[in-house]
């Protein structure tokens, strides 16, 4: 039984937290998390403010800047938040909207028609959670200014002096006392910038980035919107409908845009945003957007005799291959959660469906030559899926989705209980036999791969369950595929990936990757893949080891040593730790370093993306400089 708590609870244990207390108390409720993703949406909240400036008709150009201390300045040319003193609370706007929740103007005063930021508190979470704020207002001829230190502000808002510009810009530095971090990575801010001017064609953001050593600065102003981030989307595919496909329609007050692109690839990308917010879980726009297509081409097939009267494509059929962005903008969106990953709006699911059966209706009865190829794509991707649910059906007789029959290379640990588990995915039988000496077999299995496994992005499902390496896997994990996923099942709550530090390495490592995105998202999703990252050195001096994971640590090693009467040894692959030295730099839960792989900000998933979205020279510069072989050889 549990012991219980000696105090007595009454009303003196009620505590009301006042101010930005709440914020600073649990700050998860607000922003998600305190990690580098948590860190980056307090840059988000401020940019949203901007475009809501931009929505309303008065904000041509946003700038972001990082500053040479790591600080973070956002700036716009909008109207200014209102100066004034508000009648009711006896202290400048200013001040309001930065020091109590719930305060702004997006609650239908009549300042905003259409805004990303509901409930008033972007801005006042952002000062609560830096360690120091400070916002200076460009209105009335004036610059006024006000500072605040962890969400208290240091004296009233006071005129700084003339300008002759209007606008807002807050300068921050995160609290290292909430977040995990708080180095900014320029890479994401670029990824979510672009995407905001793509969102807002016309809009121009600048990027600045000060900070010694990696200056750099990049301007996004895209005059064809959702039409060219479609594009950029599908640089490096082979496209089906000529130029890409643009519906815009207006409904009252509600405006929606849909952009779309066939391409020659087996997976469908769709993103869809709600007031520029991008909806990672969908909603009711893309679930109108999805049963519309679905249709659409149905019913354009039944009319042209291609399909008989009780044939009938699925909705996964008619998006293979699909790039589409839908854009709504409504007075009102209901979101779920401060963190608006899924767009609630009944009305929008017939509103986009109608739209997209206005727009795209249209364009196949008027283009019948791309509609043909189009129903053709559609019909040979069902035929292939019923193709893969046989290859799902035949692996499951042959025992492959149980677990009761386990890769014969599969070295498996002994605890049964699989939150305790996890299983090590090793390149090649030399770095497994390591691996198997080193582990503790209670808890940590082994699992050696033979060379690089089939690339899934370039093949379909019925040939990936051929494989032999990935039948290992999906026999080893229990959990099955795609359609047949069951984490339920799941035989290890941490599935490592611990490759060679080469060209080799990275490559096996992205193919993985690649494979579990594609048919087994869930394990990311939920936190079960991690990186593995094994020492690259190992420097001695005077019967001391030290390892060293980078070049950068290995020169700073060297430093501290000084540089003579060392010995370095280089660890080209796994093979060559033994097992002694695996465990206690890698594989022993005190000692290891791992990289959980989260769908969005992880750098192997960037390389994914790097390799399927063509955004090599942009994401992950350094990678492809280190790596040129390998990109070439992925060829996708």
């Amino acid at each position: 039984m549990t012991e219980k708590v000696q105090e007595n609870y009454d009303s003196s244990k009620i505590q009301v937290l006042e101010g930005l207390e709440p914020v600073r108390k649990r700050p998860g409720m607000y922003i998600g998390t305190t990690d580098e993703k948590g860190l980056h949406h307090l840059i988000i909240e401020l940019v949203d403010n901007s475009v809501d400036e931009a929505l309303a008709g008065y904000c041509t150009t946003i700038w972001v800047e990082i500053t040479r201390d790591g600080a973070v300045s956002v700036m716009d040319n909008g109207r200014g938040i209102p100066t004034g003193i508000h009648e009711k609370e006896g202290i400048s706007a200013v001040e309001l909207v930065l020091t109590k929740l719930h305060a702004g103007g997006k609650f239908g005063g009549g300042g905003y028609k259409v805004s990303g930021g509901l409930h008033g508190v972007g801005l006042s979470v952002v000062n609560a959670l830096s360690e120091w704020l400070e916002v200076e207002v460009y209105q009335n001829g004036k610059m006024y200014g006000q500072t605040y230190n962890r969400g208290i502000p240091q004296r009233p808002l006071a005129i700084k002096g003339d300008s002759d510009k209007t606008g807002t810009k807050v300068t921050f530095y995160p609290d290292d006392e909430i977040f995990d971090t708080i180095i900014f990575n320029y890479d994401y801010l670029k990824t979510r910038l672009r995407e905001v001017a793509y969102l807002n064609k016309g809009l121009t953001i600048h990027l600045k980035d000060n900070r010694v050593d990696m200056e750099r600065e990049e301007t996004f102003h895209f005059a064809g919107g959702i039409c060219d981030f479609v594009d950029y989307l599908n640089k490096t595919k082979t496209t089906l409908l000529g130029s890409t496909l643009y519906i815009e329609r207006q409904y009252g007050d509600n405006q929606i845009e849909i952009a779309m692109q066939y391409n020659d690839s087996y997976s469908e990308v769709i993103y869809a945003y709600a007031n520029n917010i991008n909806n990672e879980e969908g909603g009711m726009h893309l679930e109108g957007f999805k049963a519309a297509l679905t249709k659409i081409i149905n019913d354009y097939a039944h009319s042209q005799k291609v399909l008989k009267e009780e044939e009938k494509l699925s909705g996964e059929d008619v998006r293979e291959g699909l790039t589409a962005i839908i854009s709504v903008k409504l007075p009102e969106p209901q979101f779920e959660g401060q963190t608006k990953t899924k767009l609630g709006n009944a009305e929008m699911r017939g509103l986009v469906a109608k739209a997209l059966t206005e727009g795209f209706g249209t364009y196949l009865e008027e283009n019948p030559k791309e509609a043909k190829e189009l129903v053709a794509k559609c019909i040979t991707a069902q035929r292939a899926r019923d193709a893969a649910r046989n290859a799902r059906e035949l692996t499951r007789r042959k025992g492959v989705f149980e677990s009761t029959s386990l890769p014969g290379k599969l070295a498996d640990c002994t605890d049964k209980d699989a939150s305790h588990c996890e299983i090590y995915i090793v390149e090649g039988d030399s770095a497994g036999g390591t691996a198997k000496m080193g582990r503790d077999r209670r808890f940590q299995a082994i699992l050696p791969l033979r060379g690089k496994i089939l690339n899934v992005e370039k093949t379909r499902l019925a040939k990936v369950l051929e494989n032999e390496e990935i039948k290992n896997m999906i026999t080893a994990f229990g959990c099955g595929v795609g359609d047949e996923y069951d984490e339920s099942k799941l035989r290890y709550n941490k599935i490592i990936i611990m490759t060679d530090a080469d060209v080799d390495g990275s490559h096996i490592r992205i193919l993985l990757l690649t494979f579990f995105f594609r048919y087994m998202k869930p394990l990311i999703e939920n936190g079960h893949v991690y990186i593995a990252q094994p020492p690259l050195y190992k420097v001695s001096k005077n019967h001391k080891d030290t390892y060293c994971y980078s070049d950068e640590e290995l020169n700073a090693t060297l430093d501290e040593m000084g540089r003579k009467g060392y010995e370095i040894q280089r660890y080209k692959g796994l093979g060559e730790m033994n097992a002694d030295q695996l465990w206690h730099t890698t594989m022993s839960p005190e000692s290891r370093t791992l990289l959980e792989v989260h769908m969005e900000d992880a750098l192997e998933l960037d390389e994914i993306f790097t390799v399927l979205m063509g955004e090599m020279p942009e994401l992950r510069r350094k990678f492809i400089e280190d790596n040129a072989k390998l990109v070439a050889d992925l060829d996708v």
